[in-house]
This record gives C-alpha cells, sequence and structure tokens, in this order.
C-alpha cells in the first residue's frame, strides 16, 4: 500500500524525531514535511501510528494518506493528540 505523511509539528525537536522515526520505518522524504513509502504492510502501519502517538503532543498535526485500501483512499489525522479516519470511496458509475 501507497502511504504519504504530511507533518505540521509544533518544533524542530519533533520534526527531527518524527524524521527519524519515519525512517526508521522505511519512509523516504520528499519535501521537507512530507514523506512517502510505497509498500508498507498493515501490521507495520498500525505500529507507526503508536509510536507517532508517543512521540507528538496536543499542538502537532499528522495526516496519513493511504491507497489502495480496498479500493478507497483512507485519510487518518492525528490532531490534538485524537485519531481520526476519512475514508473516500469511489462511485464506480462516475466515469
Amino acid at each position: 500500500m501507497f502511504v504519504a505523511v504530511c507533518c505540521d509539528l509544533s518544533s524542530s525537536d519533533h520534526q527531527n524525531s518524527i524524521g527519524v522515526l519515519l525512517s526508521q520505518y522505511g519512509f523516504q522524504k520528499i519535501q521537507n514535511t512530507l514523506y512517502e513509502h510505497t509498500a508498507i504492510n498493515d501490521e507495520y502501519l498500525t505500529r507507526l501510528k503508536k509510536d507517532l502517538d508517543r512521540q507528538t503532543d496536543y499542538y502537532d498535526i499528522i495526516r496519513m494518506y493511504q491507497y489502495p485500501v480496498e479500493n478507497t483512499l483512507v485519510i487518518t489525522s492525528l490532531k490534538q493528540k485524537k485519531w481520526r479516519k476519512l475514508v473516500v470511496k469511489v462511485d464506480k458509475a462516475v466515469k
């Protein structure tokens, strides 16, 4: 599954620690606060979310774009220490 992670972090310390964590999971830095991974599985993604939760605070925002998850786009975000999930399904009738 393809996963892109976009970070809006409250401090440079958090940015450094999250960057190191994402690189440990095999993510490549694409831009200053954007990381991508093209072949991560669900188990590692679950562990990554727990590790991200441990290393962030109330003011950090992280957005994860996952595709394909059952032929849908899943946007997961961590904001104010709460995870939220948005599932975008494509209607097959629309071309």
